[in-house]
């Protein structure tokens, strides 16, 4: 086994892979001195909107920004509790907090997903929304969460920040409730040179509401009609995506490939959890944002990884929302704890080689005595 570098991800690869090209795109913003809620913001909405089977998309400067706006226009009393996975980013906590509402942070089940039966355990008189971050790139169970709102009456968004692209029972993430948003960063499968998201609705007075709320306050005239803040995607970030998406259906399938590789050559060993592998269950088209797994000996496995020049990586630092005691959420969840002592993730990204996957499966097998 010759040992070679293998990050868990290249940033530079983003721009060096596709330089030429990404460089024409960038530089025809540029000359045009389109900078702001141009034709190339517009028809990547109405592509994305195309993609995904929305009404509408809406570009945004992040993802986190996107749910705070939606909240925003679902006018919710103040201090409604949106119950939410404890196993997602701060962000998703930080923008229900930040429109003025409680987060509610609830257990993750054996796929690492929003567990149906903890937000129904979770729900109060206080409760409003339900909001399952669609993770990795797999869409929760959506039959099961969308049962229990409609039971208790509450609104259904979806955080699906790292779930373009995904779909369970044909549905695609992000458009199976009031609202749903996608992040664009650029580790994302969909990434720009920034920050960058979306908010995707069918419903037609979300969409209205956001649109003001995303632009001052301003109507389609450019009239200030109520108060409203700055969160536009820029049109060189949209003109990088809108390039970017003409050929995502590739960059999904690669990565499925991926999944697949590292299914074949790890899904023997008895101490790790793997993803469902890719077609495993005909519900659930995933796209694989990340590869997260579980390891007994996670510690010493990561050790063993990083001699031999490979990145990985736990999510959210460690720590799942519930642990962050700062925020003072007050909440137990015991799967998601034991989970977290557990998981991590392999590298998973475009810039990755067949060759690359092999040499990281190769120093896991060693590392359990398979090689040989």
């Amino acid at each position: 086994m010759t040992s070679r570098s293998v990050p868990f991800f290249n940033y530079p690869a983003l721009f060096t892979q596709d330089e030429e090209r990404l460089t024409d795109v960038v530089m025809g913003v540029l000359r045009r001195g389109a900078y702001i809620l141009q034709k190339d913001l517009a028809e990547f909405e109405t592509a994305l909107a195309k993609f995904t089977g929305a009404k509408h998309a809406i570009g945004m400067a992040d993802g986190t920004n996107a749910i705070v706006l939606g909240l925003l226009a679902l006018d919710l009393p103040k201090g409604s509790e949106v119950i939410l996975a404890s196993h997602t980013y701060v962000a998703t906590a930080a923008a229900v907090h930040f429109a003025g509402h409680v987060p509610v942070p609830v257990d993750c089940g054996a796929d690492h997903m929003i567990d149906p039966k903890a937000i129904e355990g979770a729900i109060t008189s206080r409760t409003r929304a339900v909001m399952p971050t669609q993770l990795n790139g797999r869409t929760s169970n959506m039959d099961a969460i969308r049962e229990i709102t409609k039971k208790h009456n509450l609104i259904l968004i979806e955080d699906a920040a790292q779930a373009l692209g995904s779909k369970f029972k044909g549905q695609g993430a992000g458009t199976f409730g009031a609202f749903g948003t996608i992040s664009f960063y650029p580790s994302k499968l969909l990434g720009c040179f920034g920050d960058g998201g979306a908010l995707l609705t069918n419903d037609d007075e979300i969409a209205r509401k956001v649109r003001l709320l995303h632009d001052h306050g301003r109507n389609e005239n450019g009239v200030i009609v109520g108060w409203g803040t700055n969160c536009r995607l820029d049109n060189v970030q949209a003109a990088v995506l809108h390039y970017r998406l003409g050929f995502y259906d590739k960059i999904v399938a690669r990565r499925r490939q991926m999944a697949s590789l590292y299914q074949a050559r790890l899904g023997e060993i008895a101490d790790m959890s793997l993803p469902p592998a890719p077609d495993s269950d005909p519900n659930h088209f995933d796209v694989f944002q990340n590869y997260e797994i579980e390891s007994g000996k996670r510690d010493a496995l990561r050790d063993h990884l990083k001699s031999n020049g490979i990145g990985t990586l736990i999510q959210w630092s460690g720590q799942p929302v519930h642990q962050i005691k700062e925020l003072g959420l007050n909440r137990d969840c015991p799967a998601t704890d034991r989970l977290f002592q557990r998981t991590f993730m392999l590298p998973m990204n475009m810039s990755l080689t067949d060759e690359d996957v092999g040499y990281v499966c190769d120093v896991i097998r060693g590392f359990y005595g398979l090689n040989s």
